[in-house]
């Protein structure tokens, strides 16, 4: 029996322990926060079996290619400045990375519970990560964070 789809396949979360304010040599743009945030996922998502490459960097921050239950995906990773009335926080978009056509593509769908789980079980253990919040996509994208929820279920 195949894993049910994710009904909420982005997460944010706020945290101090990334850089977010201290712009790197090698950031393709100034504001291309998140390469801590990759590694640490990569490695506790190796910590906890599932097998993760190297982070890579985009114009928008950072992805991770990551194989949970046989499937690959992508972790994009990007931080969202605060306001003087909010605090800034870390989002992760899960998509899937398909291997054909050849070039290969990501998409939304298709995104199977046990991954955002995966991604949440990391999340939820780290005494330096707060306010966790999944959403889903087009709620995201709309800017509709109140209907977010502390889990991906």
């Amino acid at each position: 029996m195949n894993a049910p789809d994710a009904a909420r396949s982005v997460v944010s979360f706020e945290s101090s322990a990334f850089n977010c304010t201290e712009p790197k040599q090698y950031f393709i743009n100034e504001g291309c926060f998140g390469d801590d945030v990759a590694a640490w996922f990569r490695d506790e998502l190796r910590s906890r079996g599932y097998a993760a490459s190297e982070p890579g960097q985009e114009d928008f921050g950072w992805y991770l290619p990551v194989e949970i239950d046989g499937l690959d995906y992508f972790l994009l990773i990007g931080y969202r400045e605060g306001t003087s009335s909010e605090r800034g926080a870390w989002f992760v978009v899960l998509e899937r990375h398909r291997k054909w056509p050849p070039l290969g593509i990501a998409s939304n769908r298709g995104i199977k519970l046990p991954a955002a789980q995966a991604v949440h079980g990391a999340l939820s253990t780290s005494p330096a990560i707060s306010n966790v919040r999944w959403h889903a996509r087009a709620d995201f994208e709309k800017g509709r964070e109140n209907r977010g929820t502390p889990a991906p279920t």
